[in-house]
Formats: structure tokens, sequence, C-alpha cells
């Protein structure tokens, strides 16, 4: 009876080893898991970061643009009104 008792307790130790095992890989598997969205998330911020950044200054181009728009488009209206009172003479 004490050999049964042994080799079923060993056997016993076995299955929580085991079970052990399975349930450190499922550990180890979630935290690589973890690991990975984290990392995922860090290069979705700095994408963002940075697209933030040319929104930036794609819109400063783009207000200085029709800035300069204005201007042009006020230097050629005197134009043609001085090129109107010449040729009004």
């Amino acid at each position: 009876m004490p050999a049964k008792t042994v080799k079923a307790a060993i056997e016993e130790l076995q299955n929580a080893v085991q079970s052990l095992e399975i349930a450190l890989d499922g550990r180890f598997d979630k935290e690589r898991d973890v690991s990975e969205f984290e990392d995922e998330v860090r290069r979705v911020n700095t994408d963002r970061s940075r697209l933030a950044q040319e929104l930036d200054q794609s819109q400063f181009r783009a207000n200085r643009l029709e800035e300069v728009n204005r201007e042009v488009s006020r230097r050629l209206v005197t134009a043609m009104e001085t090129i109107r009172a010449v040729l009004d003479r």
C-alpha cells in the first residue's frame, strides 16, 4: 500500500507541476501580448504626434498662402485701376 500511495503522490505532483507550467506559459503569453500592445500604442502615439505636427505645419503654410493670395489680388486690383486711369486720360 505505501508504494501505491507514493506512486499516486508522485503522479499528483507531476500533474501539479504540469498544470503550473501550463499556467506559467499562459501568463508569459499574456505578458508578451500586453507588451506588444503597449509597443503598438507607443508607435500609434508617436505617429499621431508626428501627424499632428505635420498638420500644424500644413495649416500654417495654407494660412500663409492665403495671405499671399490676398496680397497679390490686392496688388492686381491696384494695377488694373492704375492701367484704367492711364487709359482713360
